[in-house]
């Protein structure tokens, strides 16, 4: 995450405001649609996260799990994912959780769209 905000010479439409940043003190898991993929916007104490929606084991809506100790937990089987790398807890066939890069500037909560 970074606290740089948007730079003119990016790539124009790349980065998303999702979210104000204030929003994820009062809910610790924000939904969002950018170009047609699901997505989450994740506040685990003073980190911010961007991850797919839809778990990849079996593709249960993880805005219905919970967030606890750098870890978002499906609401169907309990496995969990870390949300600094997306991996899932031991035990598990499943693939990585998909992350996305997230910047915080202008009060706003951003997620890289051309990552998606």
């Amino acid at each position: 995450m970074s606290d740089a905000p948007i730079s003119a010479g990016e790539q124009p439409g790349r980065w998303v405001a999702v979210c104000a940043r204030e929003r994820l003190t009062q809910h610790r898991i924000v939904c969002a649609t950018i170009a047609g993929v699901g997505l989450l916007v994740v506040a685990d104490g003073d980190q911010v996260h961007a991850c797919e929606r839809a778990c990849p084991h079996e593709q249960a809506d993880l805005s219905l799990g919970r967030v606890a100790d750098g870890r978002l937990y499906c609401p169907r089987h309990l496995a969990w994912f870390d949300l600094t790398d997306g991996h899932i807890s031991p035990g598990w066939p499943s693939r990585a959780l998909r992350r996305y890069p997230v910047r915080i500037a202008e009060g706003h909560v951003w997620v890289d769209a051309g990552a998606l």
